[in-house]
């Protein structure tokens, strides 16, 4: 039974495809959302897929104002200030973490938090009224919940320099040119039946297939040691009936 009584995530299902709605005002993410969101994904019991959304927006990226009373005390605190921002990795982590695939479907702004956040999942689409940034420098700091480490990989550095060192935001054509996202659509409804078609894909796929082949892209080994997991997981739980049904199709 999931829980539904979150005040900044909502959690529902179809069939074995979850979906995980930023319901907070514009998709803020405050101290509730980082104690919600780990709570969230960990309910996520026997589903096969993830759609990650918003609402009005997919968010505004961190709620500084909400989470000033947390950071602050902890500021030249290494320690104290790592035990906040663990909570927050608890969230973009985890997500990242996930053994099943995630459809991050954005439309609207996608901010700061937000884009480190969905830099996470497996699949990134958005509608054309999407927007994309990463400001953290114009607050005073550097992005420390996963971007800058993964969107090097999506993007590139050069590109991921450019987003990072200026803040400036980039809209949903610049976002498919560099690769941040692999389709735009017209509509935020188009978007979010798209959403559910890849899903509907996904599910109908082998649900060891398509953990392995997301272990293999993300498991950030070298070569030789990431080629010689995927034969391993392939020895593990390549069934003869699964290619016996694949040469029916």
């Amino acid at each position: 039974m999931w829980n539904m009584n979150y005040k900044t995530v909502r959690l529902s299902r179809q069939g074995e495809v979850a979906t995980l709605t930023l319901i907070a005002k514009m998709g803020s993410m405050g101290p509730d959302f980082w104690r919600e969101m780990p709570q969230a994904l960990a309910e996520l019991a026997d589903a096969r897929v993830l759609i990650l959304r918003g609402e009005k927006i997919f968010s505004a990226g961190l709620d500084v104002k909400t989470n000033a009373g947390q950071i602050g005390p902890v500021l030249g605190d290494v320690a104290g200030f790592k035990a906040v921002v663990d909570e927050m990795h608890a969230a973009t982590e985890g997500l990242a973490a996930l053994p099943i695939p995630v459809i991050a479907a954005v439309h609207g702004w996608c901010i700061g938090a937000g884009l480190e956040l969905i830099s996470g999942a497996d699949i990134r689409i958005c509608s054309s009224d999407a927007r994309f940034s990463l400001p953290e420098v114009k607050l005073g700091i550097a992005a420390d919940l996963g971007g800058l480490q993964r969107l090097p990989h999506l993007i590139g550095r050069g590109r991921t320099a450019h987003l990072a060192l200026t803040g400036e935001p980039i809209d949903a054509e610049t976002a498919e040119i560099w690769g941040l996202v692999t389709e735009v659509l017209d509509s935020p409804e188009e978007l979010f039946r798209r959403a559910e078609e890849l899903a509907a894909q996904l599910v109908a796929l082998s649900p060891k297939a398509l953990e392995g082949t997301k272990r293999a892209l993300t498991d950030d080994l070298p070569h030789a040691q990431s080629l010689q997991n995927a034969v391993e997981w392939n020895a593990h739980h390549m069934t003869v009936e699964g290619l016996q049904n694949a040469l029916k199709k």
